[in-house]
């Protein structure tokens, strides 16, 4: 095994014991980019020599933290002091922050090791950039996390950092067969975070185990690291709203899944969803757009040219067209369907969904659907996919599994035990 292949959990463990430095791990990371990245293209910003420097810096002093030498990415609308951010556009290529954003602060003083900074959408939406899926270049890596979660499958780096305003981290995470994870809406800081729609903008964390989301996790709340143990969980199985529109093998893989936990102990029910939640993505889309666009005023008076058609004709002519009563609506709809969860809750512990609609799609020109992701996201759950089917074309398909409000830690435990069952 390389260093490049360790968890980040593994690598903290293995620097501490004095067994690995950081220098060491960080160039056995840079060495995968090196050998990856020109058909991947993962980072937007990644400078060899600096990272090295902070590396040597790190193995200098002592241990500052739970990350202490341990390498993590961000994607590019998060800003860094000492790298440029320039949120996946062209009006900002370049541009360099004065600060970090808390949560590249927060990883510094757990002595994490910022590698560089990863591949974007556009300003976190639809329009792609250059970013391919690592486990087939002529795939979508997902997105607007597109660079995180391919440099996290690729073995770049060990941790990553996305957004997630639709589905901008489970998506990609599980295109690529990583797992990722956004917390109950508020649980992490989002300063220096470049908002898209701050209702529903969450930060997401993309690993390669469930116990490095919790060593994460840990770090942004600074909080003690949770042992992820739990007992055998009450699951419910969603097959509402866009089930039909799931890849056939997917939903296939789910009912064997839900057979097979069933037969590893667990309760497993179907649940069904109030009929109000039927109109949650049409919920989701005035209130996202109506703030980005007014998120994005400068720019769309100082820099129209300089933005994708794409973007112009989409996010941002529907925000501009969305009134303010429209958007009270939204808002009011979304608050019933979320006085609903308890009831929803009563009877399990988590619910199983598809994470996407299927494998990741041909082609580099889109990120594939974010049907999944615009009904939950309005609801605030934290949520995580696991990378536990192959679809038909060999690429992964993940699960998602979501949690109770502000029931995180009870989730990734309990993810834990669905993964190792399944």
């Amino acid at each position: 095994m390389q260093p490049h292949d360790l968890t980040a959990t593994e690598a903290a463990a293995a620097i501490s014991a004095g067994s690995l430095t950081a220098e060491t791990l960080a160039r056995s990371c840079l060495e995968k980019a090196a050998a990856l990245e020109p058909a991947v293209h993962a980072f937007a910003y990644l400078n060899p020599d600096q990272v090295l420097d902070a590396a040597r810096a790190l193995d200098k002093g002592s241990a500052t933290g739970a990350l202490h030498g341990v390498p993590f990415v961000a994607k590019d609308i998060i800003d860094s002091h000492d790298m440029p951010t320039g949120y996946g556009s062209p009006i900002y290529k370049g541009a360099q922050p004065f600060t970090d954003a808390s949560p590249i602060a927060m990883a510094h003083a757990a002595g994490g090791l910022l590698l560089g900074k990863t591949v974007t959408t556009e300003f976190a939406n639809l329009s792609p950039n250059e970013t391919a899926n690592p486990l087939d270049t002529a795939r979508t890596p997902g997105g607007s996390s597109s660079g995180s979660a391919a440099a996290v499958a690729a073995r770049m780096a060990p941790l990553a950092y996305g957004t997630q305003t639709t589905q901008s981290t489970i998506r990609p995470a599980a295109f690529c067969g990583v797992h990722g994870y956004c917390p109950t809406q508020g649980d992490f800081r989002m300063s220096g975070v470049r908002e898209a729609a701050g209702t529903f903008d969450r930060l997401g964390l993309i690993t390669r185990s469930l116990d490095d989301i919790a060593l994460l996790r840990a770090v942004l709340l600074r909080a003690p690291v949770p042992k992820l143990e739990a007992a055998k969980p009450r699951i419910g199985i969603c097959r509402d709203l866009v089930w039909d529109e799931v890849d056939p093998a997917l939903r296939n893989d789910i009912d064997a899944a839900a057979s097979r936990l069933e037969a590893a102990g667990a309760s497993v029910r179907d649940i069904t969803l109030p009929p109000e939640f039927a109109s949650l993505p049409d919920t989701h889309r005035p209130i996202s757009a109506y703030e980005f666009a007014r998120n994005f005023a400068f720019e769309i008076d100082q820099h129209w040219d300089q933005i994708s058609q794409r973007l112009r004709d989409g996010r941002i002519t529907d925000g501009l067209n969305t009134t303010l009563a429209d958007y009270k609506y939204a808002l009011a709809h979304m608050y019933r369907c979320q006085a609903m969860l308890p009831a929803l809750f009563a009877d399990v512990n988590v619910i199983l969904t598809p994470s996407a609609l299927g494998e990741a799609p041909l082609g580099l020109d889109a990120t594939g659907s974010a049907a999944v992701g615009a009904v939950w996201t309005p609801l605030f759950l934290p949520c995580v996919t696991l990378p536990v089917f192959t679809g038909p074309n060999g690429m992964p398909m993940g699960l998602q599994v979501l949690g109770s409000l502000h029931g995180d830690d009870a989730m990734l435990a309990h993810a834990k035990w669905i993964e190792q069952a399944l």
